[in-house]
């Protein structure tokens, strides 16, 4: 019996700007470099004497997995971007995101405290920014990585808006 998807029926989803590929592939390969490294040095040390003992299958087998596990995470980074989306309806904001865990996010416009907009140099550099939604609820994970700046300066402002206009007695 196939799974039937968590989107709501009628939703048309807004999805991230194509260019977070890039920088999730620019921050991915740095992530895996300093794990390699990390992973390597004893190995490292075990080949120019410094100790001594690790098992050449271990070395292959630690090295193999390292390599296979950067080789699948760096593969599936389109797909996790191209997975992530939103939808602005009437009285809420929804976010979804995740291949394997899909997530879903209902964010009610009453209940937003305020909008963060986040850059950082490499975002920057692209045109990218992170559009954060902050309510009451400390557990809220309301956020849409990778929008272009005009349209992260574009929510920021509709949603704030549409905040302001229905708040929900905070």
């Amino acid at each position: 019996m196939p799974a039937e998807p968590i989107d709501p029926t009628g939703v048309t989803w807004t999805r991230v700007d194509e260019r977070y590929i890039t920088v999730k592939f620019i921050t991915g390969i740095l992530g895996w470099l300093i794990t390699a490294a990390i992973v390597a040095t004893p190995i490292v040390l075990d080949a120019i004497g410094v100790f001594g003992g690790i098992p050449l299958w271990i070395k292959i087998a630690v090295s193999a997995v390292v390599l296979v596990w950067a080789a699948v995470d760096l593969s599936l980074i389109p797909r996790r971007i191209r997975s992530i989306g939103y939808h602005e309806r009437e009285d809420d904001l929804l976010i979804r995101r995740g291949i394997l865990f899909q997530r879903m996010v209902a964010v009610p416009y009453g209940r937003l405290q305020y909008v963060d907009i986040e850059a950082g140099p490499l975002m920057r550099r692209y045109g990218l920014c992170t559009v954060q939604l902050k309510t009451a609820a400390a557990a809220t994970d309301a956020v849409i990585p990778g929008a272009s700046r005009q349209e992260g300066a574009r929510l920021r402002e509709e949603l704030s808006i549409r905040g302001q206009a229905r708040l929900a007695g905070l």
